[in-house]
């Protein structure tokens, strides 16, 4: 099998090319479908997530998949972009890399947060829409279905998953649900609808909170994100009068300066009637100042108050990667193994073929001319030859087998092809 990746991720590429090399539902159909155009042979399954751009094709031929420096053209091409500014930050992986990459993918140890597991799901998902656009075939299935397993595995057999790392995480869970017994009847209102502040809304949806309120400056960004939650979004010019309602705050700008001073929440505060309100300010630089924290009925947690139990769990679940790279290490040796008996398989069932066509016409022969004869001895003569024919396929397939475990033995079926003349 011959299964290649380029692609660009969280630590090799920027930002800024992460984006302008994204592709949204809609174009990975429609890049995969001119990518066939191409190539017409060749599978593909291609991963587009905020933190990773990586385009997998396979291929039983060579000479039918694309080159490295072909998918990197073919991706500037779809984008508009000149590859010469997009290679420096592409990676490039063949088979074995290449698969081992993908099933460290699927079980988030290549993920900027590992552990977390909405990776897999965009592993299913792209599967998935490369399989119903048809662009998938025997290589990329059995790629994608062994990382899903892959990924199970890891889950179930360290607790890679089991511990919180990312920001927002660590905030919801274990900052807030010390302070909140349940979200369901809290009134929560998150600041900011950037990237930080959907994967918070998503933490505090899971934890059952339903009065949720997204403002930020750029309405359209907090419309976006409510609907993507069924919260609600609110004008930036709401923002006091919401803050006076607010049992949980959750901000996460990105201003360059505190969009809320303690003058300002002490005002805020005389209309709460000093309810207690919990605040959890992601933003780096912070959005509340200091001094808002020392107001009575305030609780104010900035992100350097996470950071210690961020690092503390993000050490804890580093104890499990020795546990989840063996997973990986042994998981890519079954793959291949298994793929390599499986290329040897159409070699092996035409040689038994042949031998028992030749077997079977030699019996019956001899069966003719001994005629009449005792049906016993006559199934004693056909274990007889059953067992010479097994008797002497099994040195060379017992080879072509210790040969598939150290690889695709093509050397071996090529021999065994030419000297049993077996036809394709």
């Amino acid at each position: 099998m011959h299964l290649n990746l380029v692609g660009c991720n969280h630590r090799t590429a920027s930002v800024s090319l992460r984006e302008r090399l994204a592709f949204s539902p809609e174009q990975v159909q429609d890049a995969l479908s001119k990518l066939r155009d191409r190539y017409p042979r060749s599978e593909a399954v291609l991963l587009s997530t905020c933190n990773r751009v990586e385009l997998y094709t396979a291929s039983a031929d060579p000479n039918c998949l694309p080159t490295h420096d072909q998918v990197v053209q073919f991706l500037a091409d779809y984008h508009g972009l000149q590859s010469a500014e997009i290679v420096p930050q592409l990676v490039r992986h063949d088979t074995d890399e290449a698969i081992r990459h993908l099933f460290s993918v699927a079980a988030s140890l290549d993920s900027m947060v590992m552990g977390e597991a909405q990776i897999l799901s965009q592993v299913k998902t792209a599967y998935e829409l490369a399989t119903a656009g048809d662009f998938t075939g025997p290589l990329t299935n059995s790629a994608f279905q062994a990382a899903i397993r892959v990924a199970r595995r890891v889950s179930n057999e360290t607790t890679i998953h089991q511990r919180r790392v990312s920001i927002p995480s660590v905030a919801v869970a274990d900052f807030a649900k010390q302070v909140f017994e349940r979200f369901d009847d809290k009134f929560v209102l998150l600041i900011g609808a950037g990237e930080m502040g959907q994967e918070t809304a998503r933490y505090l949806v899971d934890e059952g909170a339903t009065k949720l309120v997204v403002v930020n400056r750029h309405r359209a960004r907090s419309d976006e994100l409510a609907a993507e939650f069924q919260a609600t979004a609110a004008d930036w010019e709401q923002l006091e009068s919401l803050l006076i309602q607010a049992d949980l705050i959750v901000s996460t700008t990105g201003a360059s300066r505190p969009i809320v001073t303690a003058e300002q929440f002490r005002r805020i505060q005389t209309l709460r009637y000093q309810r207690p309100v919990f605040i959890l300010d992601l933003a780096v630089p912070r959005d509340f100042e200091e001094a808002v924290g020392e107001l009575a009925g305030v609780y104010l947690f900035s992100i350097d108050d996470l950071q210690s139990v961020c690092e503390a769990n993000r050490r804890r679940r580093e104890k499990e990667w020795p546990a989840a790279q063996q997973i990986i290490t042994e998981e890519t040796a079954r793959f291949f193994a298994d793929w390599h008996h499986r290329a040897t398989g159409p070699t092996i069932r035409r040689l038994q073929d042949q031998a028992n066509r030749i077997k079977d016409d030699e019996l019956n022969r001899l069966l003719n001319r001994l005629a009449p004869i005792d049906p016993r001895e006559a199934r004693e003569i056909q274990m007889s030859f059953d067992r010479l024919v097994n008797k002497l396929l099994h040195p060379p397939l017992e080879s072509l087998r210790d040969e598939a475990e150290k690889g695709t033995p093509h050397g071996l079926l090529d021999a065994l092809r030419r000297l049993f003349q077996l036809k394709e």
